[in-house]
Order: structure tokens, then C-alpha cells, then sequence
């Protein structure tokens, strides 16, 4: 018996890294999923045991096919399918940049005005 494939984007879809397989395939399309060193099309066929990378700046997010799956599955399911290998490093960065990202505006303060937002771009440049 042959090992079962999947194209990569339903697979992302269905492993619920992307909330729609057109977004999935997006992301192939914008070079943002990548194995062994080569961008994915949205169709490329993935197997069991495949590693990729899909690009959140300014790192990497590193995960490995545990098994192949062809329908989306509940939250709760998704780690019998996919393992993430991403270095602690990597996503301590990414814990760093979210906290820096994540201004405490009060609440009921509305959008940011024009001014408020050559501000932060300022205070962030």
C-alpha cells in the first residue's frame, strides 16, 4: 500500500493553519510555505513525514506531517496530524514582537487617527 498524499493547500486548510483553502493557497502563491528550500504551489503533493516551513516574519514556523489528512478535523484533533518542530527561539522572538505590537490603547477609544498612526509607525521605525 502506497503512502496516502494530499495537495498542500487542502492540507493546510484542513490542519487549520489557514481558515479557508483559498487562503492557503494564497500564501503558497505569495512564496510563504516553503520544503526543503523550494516554494510551494498550491498543488504540490505532500506525504506523511514531509517537514515545511511557512514564513510569519521574522521566523519561520518549522511543523512535520504526522499523518496525511483530506478533511478539515475539530482543533481538539489536529496534533495526531501535525507536529510543530519550530525552535523555542523562533517563537520566543515571535512572543517578543507580539507583546511589543500589542499597544495598550484604552478601550472605547476608537481606530487610531491619522496622527496616532504616523506616530507609532515613528516610534516603531
Amino acid at each position: 500500500m502506497s503512502n496516502p498524499t494530499e495537495r498542500i493547500d487542502k492540507f493546510l486548510w484542513a490542519v487549520r493553519l489557514y481558515k479557508t483553502r483559498s487562503k492557503a493557497a494564497e500564501a503558497c502563491k505569495k512564496k510563504l510555505v516553503i520544503i526543503d528550500d523550494a516554494f510551494l504551489k498550491p498543488a504540490r503533493v505532500i506525504q506523511q513525514g514531509d517537514e515545511f516551513k511557512i514564513k510569519q516574519p521574522p521566523v519561520f514556523r518549522i511543523y512535520r506531517i504526522k499523518q496525511v489528512l483530506h478533511n478539515r478535523v475539530g482543533a481538539k484533533l489536529v496534533q495526531d496530524y501535525l507536529e510543530e518542530i519550530t525552535p523555542k527561539e523562533y517563537l520566543d522572538t515571535l512572543d517578543v514582537i507580539n507583546q511589543k505590537t500589542a499597544l495598550n490603547r484604552e478601550r472605547g477609544t476608537g481606530r487610531p487617527t491619522k496622527k496616532d498612526r504616523r506616530d507609532l509607525e515613528n516610534f516603531f521605525e
